[in-house]
């Protein structure tokens, strides 16, 4: 069992409440460089109409109020699947230190798949990545909502 099984769990739990009301369901969970969970969230595009609210960005805004602090240095961000463009930049802005994700996606994956936004040495920061973390359970989450569609 990996030390990432626990807060994935939660963020699947956030991706299938985000399900219920309409939205791709993807969560996130923030720690701050304890473990402690900081923030957390699911996509919300859908319940706000908000195209940034993926549960990245929004999990990354939460923390920042929480911690009094636009520089999340020290935390790590578990999400469902690996982030789009918007995502993985916002992870650079805010110097999240590490990022840890779950399946991975070969449409819009910023991270490894089609781009690796967070590593690309011309930025001024780069974060520490895991992929594949429960991988078989964040993928089915996904191919699910889209089988039912």
């Amino acid at each position: 069992m990996s030390v990432w099984s626990e807060p994935m769990r939660r963020a699947l739990e956030l991706g299938r409440q985000a399900e219920r009301h309409g939205d791709v369901p993807v969560g996130a969970v923030l720690l701050d460089s304890d473990g402690i969970v900081v923030a957390e969230a699911g996509n919300e595009r859908e319940l706000t109409g908000d195209p940034t609210a993926h549960a990245e960005v929004l999990a990354l805004r939460r923390a920042a109020e929480v911690l009094g602090e636009w520089r999340l240095t020290g935390c790590t961000l578990v999400v469902t699947l690996e982030p789009c463009t918007m995502c993985a930049g916002a992870l650079v802005l805010a110097r999240v230190s590490r990022l840890v994700f779950g399946a991975y996606d070969p449409k819009a994956g910023a991270v490894a798949s089609l781009f690796d936004v967070v590593r690309d040495r011309r930025l001024n920061h780069a974060v520490d990545v895991r992929g594949g973390i429960m991988a078989a359970e964040c993928g089915a989450l996904l191919r699910d909502f889209f089988a039912a569609r």
